[in-house]
Formats: structure tokens, sequence, C-alpha cells
């Protein structure tokens, strides 16, 4: 009976592992289709692409998720409001001077969400550039001069004037890094391939590269390293001079730069498998040194899952000294499984003092934990040399009595008034968070 007994726990363990291990070994045909297209965007030549979707704002859909949002609990002083429906709402980018909403997806699809008559609520929800083949746009940054980017599962894709062009299906395209170069064509996955990008200090861009795997084989750790998956990989805005940020990563779909001291920090999502309360989530730094990002700095993946919790699958392995000599410990240990997705640093006017230079951060939930946790946005505080101080919930209730999600928040973005904008791609919508205080 013991024999039959551990037979069995042998086989529900390899099941659980190939399931969250298997990787999907494609070759891009998703975008490699619109290559003669992005030539004719390129040389501002008309496609006669027809005009994309348009989403319906209002409704029946809008007034129910309004009444979602009075279950929302807020400090004292704060309000949230319903700012537009967009399915699947995943990073978000705010532009310049239309106000624009730039939102990504997990599918083909990127969104301009725009509040025309500045009341606080969009009033148009459009697919932007329909000609453009996107595979999994999910990450949006914008430049402080005016240039969108979309990160693809496997192309960094730039708009030049977007807000310009953005009335219009044909739209000025950019391959900056083309299909194929963001990753190895063979690593590209259906899991963790949501890269989320920001635009830094040095005027480069920065995107996260999550690996595929639960806990990474040791035979892929060296490639792994070497091109940045499971990290955070920079290149100039052109597409140049490539440079692996960090490694020890294992999937993060957030990360912002702190403007005080030019720091980068990020969310990182931890081994599942492990049980319900292990191991924790993280919100992570990268040191500056001399005014300069440190980089080559390892965070611990796939021999830490997350905080000091070491995987079963390399808890006999000695860590190499070259990684254990540049380890980073978390700033924060968020809870187990409840995913911490995209962040920001509040630089507004409009909330009270307290929140000056605060992190908010949105928790999108657990798919495997048994009690379920996260769906909210969290805040935290830094202290005076620039690190973590305190983590506290500051939006929470998109679950209801019997543990099932009503929402999942996924990104967390600085609106042009000082408000701040949570992405939810479960109800496929984006919330405004107001301060109404005085």
């Amino acid at each position: 009976m013991k024999q039959l007994e551990k037979h069995v726990m042998k086989r529900k363990s390899l099941i659980l592992a190939a399931c969250l291990t298997l990787s999907l070994g494609a070759s891009g045909t998703y975008a490699k289709g619109d290559d003669a297209n992005l030539e004719k965007l390129g040389s501002f030549k008309r496609t006669d692409t027809k005009p994309g979707k348009s989403v319906e704002q209002g409704g029946k859909y809008a007034e129910n998720l309004k009444k979602v949002l009075q279950r929302i609990k807020l400090p004292d002083g704060f309000k949230i409001e319903l700012f537009a429906i967009v399915p699947d709402a995943r990073q978000m980018a705010v532009s310049r001077n239309k106000a624009t909403v730039w939102v990504g997806t997990r599918k083909s699809t990127v969104w301009s969400v725009t509040d025309r008559d500045m009341d606080n609520v969009a009033d148009t929800v459009d697919e932007f550039s329909p000609s453009v083949n996107f595979d999994v746009p999910a990450g949006t940054c914008y430049s402080p001069d005016g240039f969108l980017f979309v990160t693809e599962r496997n192309r960094v894709m730039m708009f030049p004037a977007a807000e310009y062009f953005m009335e219009s299906p044909d739209t000025v395209a950019v391959p900056i890094v083309k299909q194929g170069e963001l990753i190895p064509p063979e690593e590209e996955s259906y899991n963790h391939s949501a890269r989320a990008c920001v635009i830094g200090p040095d005027n480069r861009i920065y995107i996260t590269l999550g690996q595929p795997f639960n806990v990474t084989p040791p035979e892929k750790v060296d490639l792994y390293r070497k091109v940045g998956m499971g990290g955070i990989v920079s290149f100039n805005r052109d597409g140049g001079d490539r440079q692996v940020v960090l490694t020890g990563m294992r999937n993060s779909s957030g990360l912002a730069f702190n403007p005080k001291d030019g720091s980068l920090w990020f969310t990182d999502n931890q081994v599942d498998g492990m049980g319900d309360e292990i191991p924790p989530g993280e919100l992570d730094r990268v040191p500056v040194e001399n005014g300069k990002l440190k980089l080559g700095m390892w965070y611990g993946f796939p021999w830490y899952g997350g905080g000091s919790t070491r995987t079963n699958e390399y808890l006999n392995t000695p860590i190499p000294k070259e990684l254990a000599d540049k380890y980073v410990k978390p700033e924060v240990d968020m809870i187990a499984h409840a995913a911490d997705l995209g962040m920001m640093f509040y630089t507004g006017k409009a909330f009270p003092a307290k929140y000056q230079n605060a992190i908010f951060s949105a928790q999108h939930g657990s798919w495997n934990a048994v009690k379920p946790r996260g769906a909210r946005v969290m805040v935290t505080y830094l202290d005076a040399k620039g690190h973590a101080m305190k983590t506290e919930p500051f939006a929470e209730g998109w679950m209801n009595e019997d543990g099932v999600y009503l929402g999942r928040p996924v990104d967390v973005r600085q609106y042009v008034d000082g408000s701040i904008l949570v992405s939810d791609d479960k109800a496929g919508a984006i919330y405004r968070i107001s301060y109404q205080g005085k």
C-alpha cells in the first residue's frame, strides 16, 4: 500500500510539474505576416486598412461594474469610479497632450482610450493601429517626447507621434526590435509572455522578460542568463545596444523608476505548487552606484522560489559564487500567490502628502491558492534612504464573500490630473481613483 501511495504521489507531482513548466516552441507566426505592411507604414504609405474595433461605453455592463465598485474599500477621502470599459486591459501608458491612455492586452489588440470632454470618464475606446499584426502586446510605455512603445511576446514596436495618428487606421510603426529578436524564437511560449516596459531617466527602454517555466530546468539557466530571460533587458530607443540589466527573476509584469534616486523597482511572481503560504511574492529594487544602475545583479531564481524560500528542484544544488556575490534580497515580501503585477511611483499633487513618492502596485490574485487572495491595490512607503518602509492595502474589495473574483487589478498608472488609473483584465475595465478630501 505504501508503495502504491508513493507511486500515486509521484505521478501527481509529475503531472503538476508538466502543467507548470510546459512551454510552446512557437515560431512567431502571429507577428511575422506584417513585414510588408510595416514597410508601407514606415514609408507613410496607406494600407487601406479599415477602421478597427470600437468598444461601446455605458449601458447595462457599465452599470454592473459601478455596482462592484461600491464594494471597494479606500482610505478616507478617496473615491473610485469607472473610467472606461476596455476588454482584457493590461499595462497602461498615459500620453502627454490628449490624455489618451494606451492599453495593452494579452491577445492581439492595443486600445486607445480617450476622455475627449475631460470629465474624467472615457468617451471613446478604439483599436489602435489595426493594420499591425500584434502578438501579445501586453506592455505599453510612453516617452516624455511623445513616442509610444509596445512590447510583444517577441518584438518591440515604436509608434512616433502616436497621438497625432490615433484617429486613422494607418499609423507610423517601427519594429525597433524585430520579430524573433527579443528572445530566441525557439524559446517563445504561451506562458509568462506578457512583457512590461518603462522609459528610464537615461532615455533607454527597459523590458521585463519572464521565463516560461514554473522552475527553470538546469539546462536552460545559462541561455536565459545570457539573453536576459528571467530578468530585465534594456535598449536604446532605436533598439540598439542591448544590455542585460539583471537576472534571477521568475516573471515580472511591472517595473518603474524611483524619480528621486533613479533606482529601478519591479514586481516578481514566484513559484507555484509549494503551498498556499509559500513562497512570498516580491517587490525588488535595483541599486544605484555613482548615479547609474548597478547592472548584473542576481535576484535568486531559480535557487530561491521567492524571498528566502529555496525551491525543491535546487535545494541540494549549491548556488554558484558568481551569483551569490551579486544576490539582492527583496525589498518587500508580499503575501504568497497574490500575483503582484503593475506598479508606479506617485508624483502627483492631488493626493495627501503621505503618498508622495509612494509605490502603488496591483495584486492580480491567485489562480491556484486554495484560499483566494490578492485582487487589490497596495501602497508601499519608502524611507529617507529610498528603501521600502511599510506596505499596506490601498484599495480592496474585488473578491466576494465566497472567494470569487469580481475584478483582477493588473496595472496602476498616474493620470494627467494626479488621480490614478487601475486596469482590470477580468472585468475588462479601467477605474479612476481620486482624492475628494481636503
